[in-house]
């Protein structure tokens, strides 16, 4: 047992929770997997390995649509992968998104789907065609490697490295977090892609993981670094937020450092909970990626790895208390962090449409709803006829700049000459990539839920747009349609699309029923709170429908609507808030 265990729990091995015991026993994430990707009788890899497959990028599940059907005719469930690529900052070049459209069509269901952490997934990878998925993409300079997993995850920042010298700096430093504080351990490469193992590389365990040792983290780790006024990443959802110090100047002096946000719950269970991060200092520029590692280990050395539904770092901090984990850190660092500095947000949206950077370039911002790239028929009852997959492809073939992914699961073509703005606008015209759509449905989020999920209890990608038209007709009655919301989705109480900072936030409980949460607000610095249980559609617009009529006739100016339930007492409010004020 090492020092680390020791430190952790005074436990033995034994009494640890079975992934921690299947982490130390992998191989450094080697497992079976070699076997179990060349056995052709099966679409599935063995129990323990899909825990190992998640550090390396995919999630094993399957169609829960014909579930039911292929147990009567005596088939396993129809097997296929989730695959997740690692793109710190979310920006990809016009080559780059080839290559991607092609692995979509080639080795997936022909979709991509935009994460709410700034990147790519595909659904829908057969066993047979997963080495090929993961080579292809290689070839292309981007992994999956981390992108899943008890490790630290895809590093997301404020989008559009080239709106300004800031954003570009602040890009920067998200991939030099990521590369960082990558996983060391060879395996990806030589299970999926080919290297040969090296004899005797097993025996050097410093070597094989400096940072993160046979163990691992407790639990998935995650990092975002935003700058004020712009909060589309919703940054205190991470386990740490950098929130940029800029000057008068426009130069970036450091970062406000803050520990513990996480949106996963279990419902029934109150020992979890969504958290906000905690502002505990300030670092400079120069010391980001130092505090970054050594706020991991001290939740590599002190997190909960006997019960993986308090293993987040957000448990940690609430355990050992913000002032200890800080002092902590800051031993952990050898020195002390500055004191907080103040910073103000002021929206969680995204800039759509043409916009130009301070260097006068243009960029257009892409509304995807729910982050689904896809041809859709036209016959679709919300998307007839878009055919957005083709379009993006299209733009990518005559586009020089990049094309960037942002959080609310939007696209930014970048850096776009004055002599292909016309172009690129007849290509959105041509495959019908947009429609009209209201303030309400463009600062919605959805997660994918079913057919893939296995943790859905209720829709949400499928449902969210129906919903949606109804209560865009509610809003047009009130007087609202012009008005923007920020309304979220999720199938489960995982909460990937952070549903609990919404203004109006629906968590599946079954099939057709979710918790209605209210009182979140529109710069992403306050948690909502549940406001209805396990209601079905009939009840959430007999709830919502004289709300919203209500703020209409009683706001105040500039007043957003999850200010407006608490003040009007509606719901109290969290004691997580950074800024609601009764004004």
């Amino acid at each position: 047992m090492t020092d680390i265990i020791t430190k952790l729990r005074d436990i033995s091995f034994d009494e640890l929770h079975p992934n921690e015991r299947l982490k130390f026993d992998s191989s450094y994430l080697r497992g079976g997997l070699m076997a179990g990707m060349n056995d052709r009788a099966t679409g599935a890899v063995s129990e323990a390995d899909t825990q190992l497959t998640k550090f390396h990028g995919f999630y094993q599940q399957d169609d829960r649509d014909v579930r039911n059907e292929r147990r009567q005719r005596k088939l396993e469930p129809l097997y296929s992968f989730m695959v997740r690529l690692r793109l710190p900052g979310g920006r990809i070049s016009a080559a780059q998104w080839q290559t991607l459209d092609d692995v979509a069509t080639q080795y997936a269901n022909d979709t991509l789907r935009i994460t709410t952490r700034q990147t790519f997934q595909y659904h829908g990878v057969f066993k047979e065609n997963l080495r090929a998925h993961l080579k292809t993409v290689n070839d292309a300079m981007i992994d999956t490697i981390a992108a899943c997993g008890d490790v630290n995850r895809n590093v997301t920042s404020t989008a559009n490295p080239h709106l300004s010298a800031v954003h570009h700096q602040v890009y920067e430093l998200a991939g030099e977090i990521s590369a960082h504080l990558l996983p060391r351990t060879r395996a990806y490469h030589e299970i999926f892609l080919g290297e040969e193992l090296v004899a005797g590389g097993l025996q050097e365990a410093e070597e094989q993981e400096p940072l993160y040792t046979r163990h691992y983290l407790p639990r998935k780790f995650k990092i975002g670094l935003a700058i004020p006024p712009d909060n589309e990443l919703d940054v205190f959802t991470n386990d740490i937020a950098f929130v940029a110090d800029v000057d008068a100047q426009g130069q970036l002096k450091g970062f406000n450092v803050a520990v513990g946000g996480g949106m996963g719950t279990t419902h029934g269970e109150p020992a979890t909970y969504p958290r906000m991060a905690t502002v505990i200092g300030y670092c400079t520029v120069e010391q980001t990626v130092d505090v970054a590692e050594k706020i991991m280990l001290v939740q590599r050395d002190n997190g909960n790895r006997h019960d993986r539904k308090n293993a987040r770092l957000k448990y940690t901090v609430d355990a050992m208390g913000v002032d200890h984990f800080k002092a902590e850190v800051e031993s952990y660092l050898g020195y002390e962090l500055d004191a907080e500095r103040p910073f103000e947000f002021n929206s969680t949206g995204d800039r759509l449409g043409w916009h130009q950077g301070e260097d006068d370039q243009w960029h257009y911002g892409l509304f995807i709803e729910n982050g689904r790239i896809r041809d859709y028929p036209v016959d679709n009852p919300i998307h007839a006829g878009m055919n957005i997959k083709s379009g993006l492809r299209a733009i990518a073939d005559i586009h020089d700049g990049d094309i960037v992914l942002t959080t609310n699961q939007n696209v930014i073509i970048t850096c776009v000459a004055e002599s292909n703005r016309e172009k690129i606008d007849a290509i959105i015209d041509r495959y019908h990539m947009e429609r009209s759509v209201s303030p309400l449905r463009q600062h919605s989020i959805a997660c994918v839920a079913f057919p893939t999920c296995g943790l859905a209890m209720a829709e949400s990608e499928r449902y969210l747009p129906t919903l949606l038209d109804k209560l865009d007709g509610v809003m047009k009655d009130a007087g609202l349609e012009n008005d923007p919301i920020v309304i979220r989705m999720t199938g489960c109480p995982n909460g990937c699309g952070r549903p609990f900072m919404a203004e109006i936030g629906f968590v599946g409980k079954a099939i057709g029923r979710y918790n209605l949460y209210l009182g979140g607000n529109d710069t992403g610095t306050r948690l909502n709170k549940m406001y209805r249980e396990n209601i079905d559609e009939k009840t959430i617009l007999e709830e919502l429908t004289p709300l919203l009529h209500r703020y209409a006739g009683e706001r105040k100016s500039g007043e957003c609507f999850g200010d407006f339930v608490i003040r009007a007492g509606v719901i109290k409010a969290t004691t997580q808030g950074l800024d609601f004020h009764d004004t």
